[in-house]
């Protein structure tokens, strides 16, 4: 008899310090030894976790008003340029922003040493943050400029709100070109001299969750080491599944997660500001996602291994960024965490951008918490879009 559960008795069991809560890899281990069937009747919920450069996030803040008021039109904090077209003393700072006197890649490759992200990042850390702010004056709002020092708790609001986190899948980028190149993904040697992923395979949210037959609107995870919430699908959400030429299915493809959450709750650890040489500033976060077991074919889709799960093999020497279409094939996560893959004939090494260990840590984390009974499961108002529902991405120009 196949599981069949409900949220509301999933919750039961949680505060009741009885559900069997196993993370991606344990539930792995445990369908190897029980099967699939027997594993999903004693498993309640399942946790994932993945930690890596997220570019599109960033956080809404809220300074209160100084005496006299002040309608900010120009804000900077540690010279780093937030966007101000909300309101008066909001702001929302991007975490690719850099500051204005920035070299950029005038000298490539730039090195980027300071952006949004590390701004997000020192507020958390509870470090002092210069606020500059101008304005052009009104009779509600007289003030005109605004140069001081606040901290995260000075403030009213900070709410982080990442419109595209937690990319069920990425490419693994090559270079067939003959020059070094610096990209999102790193720094890529010449003449396919190295291969660079940023998917944490069988421990990622939405690779083991492919269909969203869990994850949508109001769904609770684990944000930057606290708890947030899926606020939308996220910018950028094609969700398909993957065919070779054959039509072999490989997995998902390409779903994300739009986000929100108390920056005031979460941790340094967990969201880190990074910099890209030749590239720019971002930050890296972690995000943890539960899965409800309520049934065995999301129980089959929760205990899908590195081997099962593959990314497309593209050449960001040329075709990507002139948005050449076609592949150079797919490897399985379990080739690239092995070190090395073999493309076009050539045997070349790996390294991720993204952290398998903290990933793991992070469901870890998310496990103890739905054990203790910190973390109950919310049910999704409304489920995110699927691949059956056919999105695809449109071309601009």
């Amino acid at each position: 008899m196949s599981a069949q559960k409900t949220y509301a008795e999933i919750n039961a069991k949680i505060k009741a310090g009885k559900a069997v809560v196993v993370t991606a890899e344990e539930l792995i281990a445990l369908v190897e030894e029980k099967g699939l069937s027997k594993a999903a009747r004693e498993v309640d919920v399942v946790t994932t976790g993945t930690f890596s450069p997220m570019c599109s996030s960033g956080v809404f803040l809220n300074f209160g008003h100084p005496a006299p008021r002040i309608k900010m039109h120009r804000v900077w904090l540690n010279d780093v340029p937030a966007y101000t077209g909300i309101a008066a003393v909001d702001a929302y700072l991007g975490a690719a922003e850099v500051p204005e006197n920035d070299p950029l890649n005038r000298h490539h490759p730039g090195e980027f040493r300071y952006g949004g992200g590390h701004v997000i990042q020192e507020l958390v850390e509870r470090k002092p943050i210069r606020l500059r702010a101008t304005a052009y004056g009104t009779d509600c709002y007289p003030r005109r400029e605004l140069n001081t020092t606040i901290t995260l708790d000075d403030i009213n609001e900070a709410i982080l709100f990442n419109p595209r986190n937690a990319y069920q899948n990425y490419n693994c980028a090559v270079n067939l070109s003959s020059r070094t190149i610096y990209t999102y993904l790193g720094v890529l040697k010449p003449n396919l001299g190295n291969a660079h992923y940023s998917t944490a395979g069988q421990l990622s949210p939405l690779l083991k969750d492919p269909h969203f037959q869990t994850i949508g609107l109001g769904t609770r995870i684990f944000l930057g080491g606290g708890i947030g919430y899926v606020a939308w699908h996220g910018t950028q959400h094609f969700p398909a599944i993957q065919k070779d030429e054959t039509g072999r299915e490989l997995g998902p493809a390409g779903g994300t997660l739009a986000v929100i959450g108390d920056l005031k709750q979460m941790s340094a650890r967990w969201l880190r500001g990074t910099s890209y040489l030749g590239y720019g500033a971002t930050l890296s976060v972690g995000i943890g996602v539960p899965i409800p077991v309520l049934n065995e074919s999301i129980a089959r889709w929760a205990a899908a291994k590195d081997s099962d799960l593959y990314a497309p093999v593209v050449d960001y020497g040329e075709a990507y960024p002139n948005r050449i279409p076609g592949t150079l094939g797919y490897v399985s996560y379990a080739e690239l965490k092995s070190g090395k893959i073999t493309v076009l004939g050539k045997e070349v090494p790996t390294a991720p951008v993204s952290s398998y260990p903290l990933a793991r840590e992070i469901a870890q984390i998310l496990k103890s918490w739905i054990q203790e009974g910190k973390f109950l499961l919310t049910e999704p108002v409304q489920l995110l879009p699927s691949p059956a529902d056919g999105l695809k991405p449109k071309v601009l120009g």
